[in-house]
């Protein structure tokens, strides 16, 4: 540990070190020296010892390390502003609530001018797409596919320009953990259940399938487009322009099944038709206005 050691006397090469190691360990993450400097930017100085200590404590803090790295590289990532000791401050947004009618306070992010029925249809619409921006910007732009396990209105949350932004990242897992954490003994398929991240059983070896059968897509079409798009008992949420089609691509969306050779092109086409309505009826409003 840091605090059993004279810190004043650690090369600047091997606390890089120590925190390339940190993020493997906490995210099955592999970090050449140059890819820590959201982590340590510090130089040698008279405040050296302090800032080590305040260093090693931040990066035992999970959180800590995945927005540090992230956030440069992904506008869907919330964003650290400082910190101080083992503390640090995020920005403050306002998160989701399964309660909410809409899911995201409205009139919260972007003022009292939502109350319009219009206004909130637009509103979601632009919601929609970004979560449909931030799916395709964790399954293709770091080095390993970003999975979230826990998809709620809860952890997310909006900023004024209505992108969707990750605030509670406790079960997302890049693809490395995630093999790890399904690749488990089962005697069935629900063994192989990891909150929203589902995995085969493989019954003649009683293991689980170390690849994830269903995607982040399914899950948010699933768990927050189906509550927007499609009608419930009391009727439909807000009336949307192309209502009909939205809820028939949503559906197909959530039940797209298991990973097989096919999965990915379905995928992607429900991700391009979602998208493609999504625009259209955003083109539609505006045409009305």
């Amino acid at each position: 540990m840091l605090d059993e050691v004279e810190t004043q006397d650690i090369p600047e090469t091997e606390i890089l070190l120590m925190v390339a190691l940190e993020v493997k360990n906490v995210l099955g993450l592999e970090l050449s020296n140059n890819s820590t400097g959201p982590l340590w930017t510090r130089r040698k100085g008279p405040h050296w010892k302090a800032q080590v200590a305040s260093m090693w404590s931040l990066i035992q803090q999970e959180e800590y390390i995945f927005f540090s790295l992230l956030q440069d590289f992904s506008k869907h990532v919330l964003r650290i502003i400082g910190s101080c000791g083992h503390f640090y401050a995020v920005e403050y947004l306002t998160a989701g609530h399964a309660w909410h009618k809409t899911l995201f306070p409205l009139e919260n992010i972007v003022g009292p001018s939502l109350a319009g029925r219009r206004s909130r249809v637009r509103a979601i619409i632009d919601i929609a797409l970004s979560f449909l921006d931030m799916v395709q910007h964790f399954d293709n732009d770091f080095s390993h596919r970003l999975h979230l396990c826990d998809i709620k209105p809860e952890n997310f949350a909006i900023r004024h320009d209505l992108t969707v932004v990750a605030i509670d990242v406790d079960m997302a897992f890049f693809e490395p953990k995630m093999r790890d954490i399904l690749e488990q003994n089962c005697t069935g398929d629900e063994d192989c259940n990891f909150f929203d991240c589902f995995s085969k059983c493989n019954l003649k070896i009683k293991r689980c399938g170390a690849q994830r059968a269903n995607n982040n897509l399914q899950v948010i079409c699933d768990k927050i487009f189906r509550r927007w798009f499609s009608p419930s008992l009391r009727g439909p949420l807000v009336s949307f322009p192309l209502q009909p089609q939205l809820q028939k691509a949503v559906q197909e969306c959530a039940e797209l099944g298991h990973v097989d050779a096919t999965v990915h092109q379905r995928t992607l086409k429900s991700l391009i038709e979602l998208y493609h309505l999504l625009r259209v009826s955003q083109q539609e409003l505006q045409r009305v206005e």
